[in-house]
């Protein structure tokens, strides 16, 4: 049996308990296509629509929110103006590079956190993001 990133898209939303709708399932096939990526609802859409995939701004947004919300994907909120979708749900941060509107990963293993404050009570620390801004020189 394969599990994670070798599993079809149809049984990874189905194990994430969305249903492989047509439109879900062609989203998924190009947000998972070419490895770890950071995308804008507005890229998606314009890939989903390059590729002959019939599908609104709106509709994108959605899906990628239900995505988000099943632990298929990450939101990463770099800006106020942009939020991208980061495919990559393990831990890792991120450079984002101011500009050209370029988000890269960061292994994990590179950041050391220390010093976190206590949760209130009753939360706990899900994940720290750290997002790098980098500028050319």
């Amino acid at each position: 049996m394969t599990h994670g990133k070798e599993m079809p898209i149809e049984e990874r939303l189905r194990h994430s308990g969305l249903r492989p709708t047509r439109q879900r399932v062609a989203l998924a096939d190009l947000l998972f296509a070419k490895g770890d990526r950071h995308l804008t609802v507005e890229e998606l859409h314009e890939e989903a629509v390059g590729a002959g995939v019939p599908v609104s701004l709106a509709t994108v947004y959605n899906t990628l929110h239900q995505f988000t919300e099943a632990g298929l994907i990450r939101v990463l909120a770099v800006e106020s103006s942009k939020t991208y979708f980061d495919t990559n749900v393990s831990d890792h941060h991120h450079f984002f590079v101011e500009g050209d509107n370029h988000v890269l990963d960061i292994p994990v293993s590179n950041i050391e956190i220390g010093n976190l404050p206590d949760a209130p009570e009753g939360m706990e620390i899900a994940h720290v993001d750290v997002i790098i801004r980098l500028r050319r020189k």
